[in-house]
């Protein structure tokens, strides 16, 4: 197969990602070998080529967001040849630790995520664990699809952590913010919206972002340290930047809380406890559940969402994550490997 390996970490500038023809992966028991279609590029594909996130595997192939058909499928796993299905970050949990057993399967603390731990899908080919791949909606083609599968998913987590929907009225004219507005942000204003909510815009590219968030409907749209014009009820920063969090709290009316969106962010400055006082909260995402996954694509396709993608081609990877670092992708990238 072809695939795009890591040899070392390094700015994506330098092009660190190498084609190179690797031998097909052979599925073991309980697994399926996936012929890819499209892969989205994700801003944590960037912190594992630019070594934000540790090395774990030598020579991984990044990616984690896969739209693709079973072509291959280990002992218990035969029922999904054929079958089109998607492939998230979550590669496979123990199953065993408190956090499995009590339904907290992003926090197990023995996981493996696709394109960081194990291979991941800037190939031709990629193994997952039948358990943990998703049933695409008929509705999505493998290119819409692709974002939903990481992007879409830690949106909707994120969504759900700022407790909105446990208000009397839901996210019915509640306040919403979004900093930063890229493939998770204009997936998950069209859930908010379609839940009632209005949404703040905070991203700091006018002919891009900025344009697409009024599109996607925003009540309001500013600058990325700009304050709204009304207090939010939540918000969620999905932008890699700590400095951000101290603006993110000053903005929050009286018991909001403020979600950080990444799994890689700058640390943040000191924040004045006058910002945190009258019960509001900070709290992280932290990956996602398989329930998470399976709720948001059934979601989705009721409303329907709709990405905006910009797509390249396999060979042009490292292109697409100098795009996505410079925030020159209006909506999501998303690689076309067949």
């Amino acid at each position: 197969m072809r695939a795009l390996r890591l040899h070392a970490p390094a700015p994506v500038e330098t092009r660190p990602l190498v084609l190179e023809n690797v031998p097909d992966p052979t599925p073991g028991p309980g697994q399926v070998l996936v012929k890819v279609s499209t892969c989205g590029i994700c801003r944590t594909d960037l912190h594992v080529v630019e070594g934000e996130l540790p090395v774990v595997r030598p020579l991984v192939i990044p990616g984690h967001q896969v739209a693709g058909t079973v072509v291959g499928a280990g002992t218990g796993a035969e029922a999904l040849l054929g079958r089109r299905v998607g492939i998230g970050w979550l590669h496979r949990t123990c199953g065993s630790c408190r956090f499995c057993v009590g339904g907290r399967e992003n926090l197990c603390d023995a996981p493996a995520f696709t394109g960081w731990t194990v291979d991941g899908g800037f190939a031709t080919l990629i193994l997952a664990e039948a358990d943990f791949v998703y049933e695409l909606p008929d509705g999505f083609s493998d290119v819409v699809a692709a974002p939903l599968l990481c992007a879409g998913i830690i949106g909707y987590r994120a969504l759900r952590l700022t407790g909105l929907a446990g208000r009397p009225s839901g996210f019915r004219e509640a306040r919403l913010g979004l900093y930063g507005f890229g493939a998770a942000g204009h997936i998950a204003i069209q859930i908010a919206r379609a839940r009632g909510a209005d949404v703040y815009v905070m991203t700091r590219d006018r002919e891009r972002h900025q344009a697409l968030a009024e599109e996607l409907g925003a009540a309001w749209v500013g600058g990325a340290r700009d304050i709204p014009p009304a207090k939010l009820d939540a918000a969620i920063i999905f932008a890699p930047a700590g400095e951000l969090i101290p603006a993110g709290l000053a903005a929050l009316d009286k018991g909001g809380t403020l979600v950080l969106g990444g799994i890689h962010m700058s640390d943040s400055p000191p924040i004045p406890y006058k910002l945190l006082y009258l019960e509001r909260i900070v709290r992280s995402v932290a990956n996602n559940t398989r329930d998470d996954g399976r709720a948001f694509l059934a979601e989705a396709a009721r409303i329907p969402v709709t990405t905006h993608i910009r797509t390249f081609s396999l060979e042009e990877a490292n292109d697409a994550l100098i795009a996505l670092k410079t925030d020159a992708i209006r909506g999501a990238g998303v690689l076309v490997v067949a």
